[in-house]
């Protein structure tokens, strides 16, 4: 068997690492309660905006509504998150432990902003897990373009697609890995509609972080 190439794992934030959906919607619900008294679009429609640049979420809206809506969100989602509202998944850290062990360079690449993202890392203590963490703000175009994943090779000294697999749960992450030649991994416990995750083709589906050694080949199933 050809020794395989991956030897980065780059990790999409929300709804992979923590568990933060469920916050996130109720942060969009709030927002629009609070601006423009109700919030009138479905849970859905909220949740298919997850893992893009939170302005995209109200790309619909004049630019003074949008701004009024970002601001209400970020507001009551960092009051949030200093409450606690966002665990990590189960086993993640454990997952996240082993790999580290393993000696593989891992990374996060999420299209929050630093300000908000690092509320939740610092509380949750995982920051020590990352060769790597890239943000919004940090490239021009943000998911589903390819490019955060090849700012994040670049930092680490590659051009190699072909050695990065990333680690997600939406669309918007499966589209993003594809765009630059990563390798994706959809994570079995997401809360965006799997089956149309799954007919863009991911290139694996793992139950737990302890999958991604058995994909590297760093140990066997």
């Amino acid at each position: 068997m050809p020794e395989k190439k991956i030897d980065i794992i780059l990790y999409d934030l929300d709804g992979t690492i923590q568990d933060s959906v469920p916050l996130i919607v109720e942060c969009f619900q709030k927002a629009y309660e609070i601006i423009l008294g109700e919030c009138t679009r479905s849970e859905a429609d909220l949740k298919s905006y997850i893992g893009r640049p939170l302005r995209d979420s109200f790309e619909m809206h004049d630019k003074e509504t949008a701004d009024r809506l970002t601001e209400a969100y970020l507001e009551y989602n960092v009051k949030r998150m200093k409450e606690g509202a966002v665990p990590l998944f189960p086993g993640v850290r454990e997952g996240l432990e082993r790999i580290k062990e393993l000696g593989f360079t891992q990374g996060i690449v999420t299209a929050k902003r630093k300000s908000s993202a690092m509320i939740t890392i610092d509380l949750l203590d995982i920051a020590k897990y990352f060769d790597i963490m890239l943000f919004s703000e940090d490239t021009p175009r943000s998911k589903p373009h390819g490019d955060p994943l090849i700012e994040a090779a670049k930092r680490l000294g590659t051009d190699d697609m072909s050695r990065i697999l990333y680690v997600g749960d939406a669309k918007s992450d499966l589209l993003c890995a594809k765009d630059c030649g990563a390798s994706f991994a959809l994570v079995d416990w997401t809360l965006m509609p799997k089956d149309e995750i799954g007919k863009l083709g991911p290139d694996y589906v793992i139950s737990s972080l302890d999958d991604i050694p058995c994909i590297i080949g760093a140990s066997e199933l």
